[in-house]
C-alpha cells in the first residue's frame, strides 16, 4: 500500500482534497526562509491566515463602537459564544445545547467536578489513569483534598501492566469489579498525552453507569484529532482545549460538555457566575440566580472576545474542511508514518502508541532506546519542530489540516540521520 520514497509521498499530496488548506495556515521557517517540518500541533496547533482579520474585526468594531459592540457590531460580543457552538458541537459529536466555549481547561474541569463529583461517606473515590496529564491528577487530588479525602485513599490509578505502555480495558473492568461500590467518578483523558493512545469512551462510559458512577473525559488532546461522540457516548461531561488541534492560539479559551440529561438538574452543586444566568433577566441584577439550561448554566463571566475570535476563525476551517476528511487523511498520514518508521527497521525505536487506527489520533510517540534530549535538538537543528518527553520520547503529530506527506516522509528522513 505505501511506498518509501519521494515520489510517492508527492503523489498522495497531489490527490489530497485537504492539500490546498496548508495555504491556509502560517507554517514556521528557518532564519534563511526554509518551512520546517512542524509536526507539534499536539502541543501548538498553527495559525490560520484569517485569525488575524477575525481579531481585527472585533478591535474595529470595540476602537468605533465601544460599548455598542456588544449589541452593534458586526458579531455582537454579547452572544458572541453562540457563534462558536454549532460547529465546536460537530468536532466533538455533541448536540449544540450541550457544548459552551468558556474558561480554561483545568478551570472547566473544576467546575464540573463541583457538579458531578458527588461523594458519599462509601462511595468517594476517583479513577483517572496513572500517567494522565499532570493538571489532570492535581485538580483531581486539590477536589478530593477539598472533601477532606485523603488523596492516597481517595485516589485509583488505572496502570498500564509491568512492561506495558498501554492502558488495558480489562484492567479498568477488574478496578470497578473490585472496588464498584467505591468509586464516584471516572475521570478519564480520552487520548493520552504521552503515549497517543486514545480510550473506548463509550465501554468507558457505560461501565462506569452499570457501576453507579459519574463518567468525565479530558479531551485536550481528543478535540479536533478524534471524533468522540460525546452525545451518543453517554459521558456526563467533558472538558477540553482549543489551543492544540484547534488552533486557536497560546493560552485560547477551553470548551465543555454537559451531556443534555442534566440540561435542567437543579439538585446538581455548582458553582455560578452572571454569564451562566437567564438571558431574559441577566441584566436585570436584582434577580435571584436562574440557571440557563445546558451547558450554557456553568458559564461564570462575560467572555474575551478576542480569543473567541480566532477559535471562531478556527471553526470556520474546520467547517469549511469537514471533521470526516479530516479524520480520513489523519488515519493515512499517520499510517504513512508508521510504515516509514518500519521501514528503518531500527531496533533502537518503538512506537508505543497502538497500531490500531480506532485507538490513536494523529500523534505517534517514538520511544528511541538509550537517547535523550540531545537527539531532540539535533532533530531541531535539521528543521523538524516536534516535541520531548522524558524519558526517552519523541512526540509527532502530523496533523490533517496543514502537513502534508512529504513532510512525514522527509521527517523520517532526517530521524535516520540523527540517529546514526
Amino acid at each position: 500500500m505505501f511506498q518509501n520514497n519521494i515520489e510517492y509521498a508527492k503523489k498522495q499530496d497531489a490527490d489530497d482534497k485537504l492539500a490546498p488548506f496548508r495555504n491556509k495556515f502560517h507554517l514556521p521557517k528557518s532564519a534563511t526562509g526554509e518551512e520546517l517540518i512542524y509536526l507539534c500541533g499536539n502541543s501548538l496547533g498553527l495559525q490560520p491566515k484569517i485569525t488575524s482579520d477575525y481579531i481585527k474585526n472585533e478591535l474595529s468594531d470595540w476602537a468605533n463602537l465601544g460599548v455598542e459592540g456588544h449589541t452593534e457590531g458586526k458579531h455582537p460580543w454579547l452572544p458572541y459564544h453562540e457563534f462558536l457552538t454549532e460547529n465546536m458541537a460537530k468536532i466533538v459529536g455533541a448536540k449544540p445545547s450541550e457544548v459552551v466555549v468558556m474558561n480554561t481547561l483545568t478551570t472547566n474541569l473544576h467546575l464540573m467536578m463541583v457538579s458531578f463529583y458527588q461523594p458519599t461517606k462509601t462511595k468517594y473515590k476517583i479513577v483517572v489513569e496513572s500517567d494522565a496529564f499532570p493538571s489532570d491528577k492535581y485538580a483531581v487530588e486539590s477536589q478530593l483534598k477539598f472533601h477532606g479525602i485523603d488523596p492516597k485513599e481517595g485516589l485509583i490509578l488505572w496502570k498500564p501492566r509491568k512492561g506495558e505502555d498501554l492502558c488495558r480495558y480489562e484492567d479498568l473492568e477488574k478496578i470497578m469489579e473490585n472496588h464498584g461500590n467505591e468509586i464516584a467518578l471516572l475521570m478519564i483523558g480520552s487520548t493520552n498525552y504521552y503515549t497517543g493512545q486514545s480510550f473506548p469512551l463509550k465501554k468507558i462510559t457505560e461501565l462506569g453507569h452499570k457501576n453507579e458512577c459519574l463518567v468525565g473525559f479530558d479531551l485536550a488532546h481528543g478535540a479536533g484529532n478524534i471524533q468522540p461522540n460525546l452525545h451518543d457516548t453517554g459521558a456526563d461531561f467533558a472538558v477540553w482545549c482549543t489551543y492544540k488541534y484547534l488552533n486557536s492560539g497560546p493560552g485560547s479559551l477551553g470548551g465543555c460538555f454537559v451531556h443534555e440529561r442534566h440540561a435542567t438538574n437543579e439538585k446538581l452543586n455548582r458553582f455560578v457566575g452572571w454569564w451562566g444566568h437567564n438571558k431574559n433577566t441577566r441584566f436585570n441584577m436584582r434577580h435571584e440566580f436562574d440557571a440557563l439550561p445546558g451547558a450554557e448554566g456553568w458559564q461564570l463571566s462575560n467572555p474575551p472576545i478576542l480569543s473567541m475570535a480566532a477559535i471562531r476563525a478556527s471553526l470556520d476551517t474546520f467547517a469549511e474542511a469537514g471533521f470526516e476528511n479530516i479524520r480520513d487523511k489523519s488515519v493515512k498520514l499517520t499510517g504513512y508514518l508508521e510504515f516509514l518508521l518500519d521501514e528503518m527497521k531500527n531496533d533502537a525505536i518503538n512506537v508505543i502508541t497502538p497500531r490500531n487506527p480506532e485507538e490513536r489520533g494523529c500523534q505517534l510517540s517514538i520511544q528511541v532506546k538509550n537517547a535523550d534530549k540531545n537527539l531532540h535538538t539535533k532533530l531541531t537543528e535539521a528543521g523538524v519542530i516536534s516535541d520531548w518527553r522524558e524519558p526517552d520520547v519523541i512526540r509527532v503529530a502530523p496533523a490533517p489540516l496543514y502537513n502534508s506527506f512529504e513532510d512525514v516522509f522527509y521527517f523520517s528522513e532526517k530521524l535516520k540521520e540523527v540517529l546514526k
